[in-house]
């Protein structure tokens, strides 16, 4: 059984799937699964969809270094409209997504409920090549490969706020730090009043 950096609670249905060492370029994978965090299973499926086709983009956030501004990143919250379309990196994971849902559908879960709850890329160790430099030098050229692993969870019910009676919170009915101060205040003196 491979660790998950994440164990989500045994209670909670859920389902994940994993790659290891994958050939394809960590940042790129980091940018996707940043992305598709928190989405439904059915929309992030979409989302990649539609990124293989350049119908829709995955913002930059992180690694912006030399990546283009584009009008379709305004879409989304990216810093100066940077995106790109990484095909290679959205292909396996939404191949790791579809794996996910497959165990998540054996497991017993409703798959209309299904949304990523923990999305993570690391970084694999370098594949390392060599490339042959001017006056006899060799320089390096190592692949960037990746890990990545996604868990999808499902969505639980919402439960209903009970009705109070007087109107009030659970605390009390909220007062002003002014009133408060005139509460603590006591009169001191006699005579009646």
């Amino acid at each position: 059984m491979v660790r998950y950096s994440m164990e989500p609670d045994a209670a909670v249905p859920h389902s994940k799937s994993r790659g290891s060492h994958l050939r394809v370029h960590f940042k790129h994978c980091r940018e996707i699964a940043h992305h598709i965090q928190g989405m439904e299973a059915s929309k992030a499926k979409k989302f990649l969809e539609d990124v293989m086709a350049f119908k829709s983009i995955v913002p930059f956030t992180k690694y912006t270094g030399g990546i283009g501004r584009k009008a379709m990143a305004k879409q989304h919250k990216s810093p100066g409209d940077k995106g790109r379309w990484p095909v290679k990196a959205t292909v396996v994971v939404k191949d790791l997504l579809s794996n996910a849902v497959a165990n998540a559908e054996s497991k017993g879960l409703e798959v209309d409920k299904l949304y990523i709850k923990h999305a993570q890329c690391n970084r694999a160790p370098p594949g390392r090549r060599r490339t042959y430099r001017a006056h006899g030098r060799i320089g390096k050229y190592a692949s960037q490969p990746a890990h990545i692993e996604l868990i999808l969870s499902q969505k639980s019910e919402a439960v209903e706020k009970a009705d109070d009676e007087d109107g009030e919170g659970a605390r009390g009915k909220k007062i002003t730090k002014k009133a408060a101060a005139m509460k603590r205040f006591v009169k001191v003196g006699g005579g009646s009043a």
